[in-house]
């Protein structure tokens, strides 16, 4: 059965860690996995450890996909600004980088604004990890995902999507009634 282990740590992380546990007893382990896992996001614990590689994998690339549009949308929305701003006559380089900036932040917004799964990165610095007490894990690579505030990150993200796009009509507006 997949053990959620809860436990008080000392540390940089001093508040709960919940670990998904690599134990198969059954046909249903991937299943039970994945339910453990969902627990867990839904509690906010503010540490998850994934000891099954298979659900680690998944959960690392659904996060890298969702900071990748993220970034995507960011990006160009604030390269739409800039050309926008600075380049009047140019309308093929900045409408185009408003659009995408509105795409990437449309997707984002549908697949991963409202998913427990989006308020989590995964920990990559070493001397954190160090910390972590992972003495009792049976797996030598496992996952860590630890919980991030990110209320100022997508109040950025939209606020130069609409930039981006209030920019981008406003100067074809003035292109097609000039």
């Amino acid at each position: 059965m997949a053990d959620t282990d809860r436990r008080k740590s000392s540390g940089p992380y001093s508040a709960e860690i919940a670990v998904v546990r690599e134990i198969y007893d059954g046909e249903n382990a991937q299943e039970r996995f994945e339910l453990e896992l969902e627990r867990a996001l839904e509690a906010a614990v503010p540490v998850i450890v994934i000891e099954p590689v298979r659900l680690g994998d998944e959960t690392a690339r659904w996060i890298a996909v969702g900071n990748c549009l993220h970034k995507t949308a960011v990006l160009a929305g604030l390269g739409s600004v800039i050309t926008g701003l600075f380049c009047d006559n140019r309308p093929y380089i900045y409408t185009p980088l408003g659009l995408l900036s509105l795409l990437c932040t449309g997707l984002y917004t549908a697949s991963w604004q409202f998913d427990p799964c989006c308020k989590y990165q995964v920990e990559m610095d070493t001397k954190r990890l160090a910390k972590l007490p992972v003495n009792r894990l049976t797996t030598s690579s496992p996952i860590v995902l630890v919980r991030r505030d990110d209320n100022k990150r997508k109040t950025l993200h939209c606020t130069i999507c609409v930039t981006a796009a209030s920019i981008t009509l406003w100067k074809l507006y003035f292109i097609a009634f000039k």
